[in-house]
C-alpha cells in the first residue's frame, strides 16, 4: 500500500533538538509558574476547538480531485466533532489564489486550505507567489495519493500511447491536452511526457478537474493528463478513454490500463492531497486537527469511496507531511528547470 512508501522513504533524519535551560540569574520560579500555565493552556485550547464552523478552503473548481478529497473528509470531521466543516473553492491562478488567501487568515485554526502537490510544484514555476507554502504553513497531513490518467476523448484515433506518440510527431502543435493551469500535477505530467517522447502537444489551461473532464467529453480538448477522482466516473462510462495511467505500476482500479512506463521507460508521477493551517495556527490544534483527519480516513465508508476513485490513503503525521513536503520542492524544482516550465 503506498501509504507506507511515500511516507516511509521521504522520512528526514534530523536530530532532535536540546531542550535549552534559563540562563544564569533567570528568577526560577516565575519562569515555572509561566511554563506551567502555558503547558495546561494548549491541552484546554484544544480541548474547546473547534467552538464555531471551521471553512475549508479549496483553490479548484467544484469536481476536481482536491474538491472531491477535501468534501469526503470535511463531511466526516462534521459527524466526529459536531461543528461544520465548509467547503469554500476559491479557483484561480493554479490554486494559489486560495493558498494565498489562508496564508493571510487568523492564525486561530478556523482556515485551513486543502491543498494538493499543485501547490509544491509552483514554488518554483511563480516568482511572486505572494506566500511560501514551507514558510507560511503549518502541515496537517497528506491525506490521499492518486495516479494521474492520460485520456483522451473517444475520437482520437491513436488507441495507445506508442499510436499517440506516433500521431502526435505527424501533427507538432496540433494536439491538446488539458491542465488546471501552469505549473499544476497536469501541466507536469504533460510537459514530462513531452520531454521524455520528443513530441509537442499543447497544453489548454482549466480552473480545476471537474471543468477538464466536462470539455474532455465535449471534445473541445482531446486529452488530458487528468487525477483520477474527477475522470474515473466516465472512463467506466465509456465518455472518455484511458490511454495509460502516470505512475511506475498499474492502478488497482483500473488495472487494464498500461502505464505510460510500459512504452517510455522511466515515466512516473503521481498526485497527492493534504492539508496546511496558517504557520502561526497553536501546535495543539494542528494535532487536534491531524488526529480528527486520520480518524476521518480510517472510517469504512471514507476508505471505500477514496479506493472507488483510486486513491491510495496515506494519512501522514504532520511531521512527514513535512518531510514530504521539502522532498517534492526538490524533486520539482529539477523537473520544473528541466522543462523550463516558468508562469508568465
Amino acid at each position: 500500500m503506498k501509504s507506507k512508501s511515500i511516507v516511509e522513504s521521504r522520512k528526514s533524519k534530523g536530530k532532535d533538538r536540546d531542550v535549552q535551560r534559563a540562563g544564569d540569574g533567570f528568577p526560577l520560579f516565575p519562569f515555572l509558574f509561566f511554563l506551567g500555565c502555558a503547558i495546561a493552556a494548549g491541552p484546554a485550547m484544544a480541548q474547546g476547538y473547534p467552538a464555531k464552523p471551521v471553512r475549508i478552503l479549496v483553490g479548484f473548481a467544484p469536481g476536481g480531485g482536491t474538491d472531491i478529497m477535501a468534501r469526503a473528509v470535511g463531511a466526516k470531521m462534521t459527524e466526529s466533532v459536531k461543528q461544520t466543516f465548509v467547503i469554500e473553492n476559491r479557483p484561480g491562478a493554479n490554486a494559489n489564489l486560495a493558498a494565498k488567501v489562508a496564508s493571510e487568515a487568523p492564525a486561530d485554526g478556523y482556515t485551513i486550505l486543502f491543498m494538493s502537490v499543485a501547490h509544491i510544484m509552483s514554488k518554483p514555476v511563480y516568482k511572486n507567489l505572494g506566500y511560501d507554502i514551507e514558510r507560511d504553513f503549518a502541515p496537517i497531513t497528506v491525506v490521499s495519493e492518486v495516479s494521474n490518467v492520460f485520456a483522451a476523448h473517444p475520437s482520437l484515433p491513436a488507441k495507445s500511447v506508442k499510436e499517440l506518440i506516433v500521431l502526435a510527431k505527424s501533427k507538432p502543435g496540433e494536439l491538446t491536452y488539458a491542465t488546471s493551469g501552469v505549473g499544476s500535477p497536469e501541466h507536469f505530467a504533460g510537459e514530462m511526457f513531452k520531454m521524455m517522447t520528443k513530441t509537442n502537444l499543447l497544453p489548454v489551461p482549466y480552473k480545476g478537474g471537474g471543468p477538464i473532464a466536462i470539455d474532455l467529453m465535449a471534445g473541445h480538448v482531446i486529452s488530458s493528463f487528468s487525477t483520477m477522482p474527477p475522470i474515473i466516473p466516465h472512463i467506466r462510462a465509456g465518455r472518455v478513454k484511458a490511454l495509460a495511467v502516470t505512475t511506475d505500476k498499474r492502478a488497482a482500479v483500473l488495472p487494464d490500463v498500461p502505464t505510460i512506463a510500459e512504452t517510455v521507460p522511466g515515466y512516473s508521477m503521481s498526485t497527492w492531497y493534504g492539508a496546511v493551517a496558517p504557520a502561526k495556527v497553536p501546535r495543539e490544534i494542528i494535532v487536534k486537527l491531524s488526529q480528527e483527519m486520520l480518524k476521518a480516513l480510517a472510517a469504512p465508508d471514507v476508505k471505500e469511496r477514496l479506493a472507488s476513485l483510486g486513491a491510495d490513503i496515506v494519512a501522514s503525521s504532520p511531521e512527514e507531511t513535512a518531510a514530504i513536503f521539502k522532498a517534492d520542492v526538490a524533486k520539482y524544482t529539477k523537473v520544473a528547470r528541466a522543462a523550463k516550465i516558468q508562469a508568465e
